[in-house]
């Protein structure tokens, strides 16, 4: 059996050691659309939204401590922030441009994902089974295919929950072959809502024992399609 902290990894500057925080982690992971389609409004608002998510979980101490955010966009696939917890976690200034390659940025979430839960497993920590964040506002322009395989792979065995939400000009078609879970679609532009219930989330969860089911009251602002 491996012993709390037996195996302290080195992480990059900014991040804490498991040996300074102990504390079950409870991952989360943004996939971000940042295609030149968010151009203006959209890429503002989904930059307010994540600094809320960042103020909100700061309000939480023990979220501060247990909630670990990563960011990928997509447009091209950038890896802007790796798993962090919340006092590491600096909102990256995201802009729009590019196409839009949703399956090599979903495959690379992934991949960034099973690389951390490695590492809690191999230093002995604790760990809430992952939330999957998509959001975007258009179409794959690449091949997709086998990242929708790994989601389905991923849900079967419980690995991750994913959830896609769908902002205006979305394939919903295409998103539900992504997901095993139906798509979302956001009302408008109201991203900040979207984040300050995603960080209510986080916090309940985080307050949990891990392997727990949470009862999370239902998103406002959100339709399901």
């Amino acid at each position: 059996m491996i012993e709390e902290n037996e195996f302290a990894v080195q992480l990059p500057f900014g991040t804490e050691s498991f040996a300074d925080n102990p504390e079950p982690r409870c991952p989360c992971l943004l996939l971000l659309d940042t295609s030149a389609s968010m151009r203006g409004a959209p890429i503002a608002e989904l930059n307010s939204g994540i600094a809320s998510f960042k103020d909100e979980l700061a309000a939480d101490s023990l979220a501060m401590k247990r909630v670990e955010v990563a960011v990928v966009t997509f447009g091209p696939v950038e890896v802007k922030n790796e798993f962090q917890t919340a006092p590491h976690f600096q909102p990256p200034r995201l802009e729009a441009a590019g196409v839009t390659p949703m399956g090599e940025a979903i495959e690379r979430g992934l991949e960034l994902l099973q690389q951390r839960k490695s590492e809690y497993r191999n230093n002995g920590i604790a760990f809430y089974r992952p939330w999957v964040f998509m959001i975007t506002d258009g179409a794959p322009t690449d091949a997709w295919q086998q990242a929708a395989e790994l989601i389905r792979e991923g849900e079967a065995n419980k690995s991750f929950a994913f959830f896609t939400v769908a902002v205006d000009g979305a394939n919903l078609d295409i998103l539900r072959q992504i997901s095993v879970r139906d798509p979302v679609r956001l009302q408008g532009l109201r991203f900040r809502e979207l984040f300050q219930w995603l960080s209510n989330s986080m916090k309940s969860v985080s307050q949990s024992t891990p392997g727990t089911a949470v009862a999370l009251p239902a998103p406002s602002g959100w339709t399901v399609v």
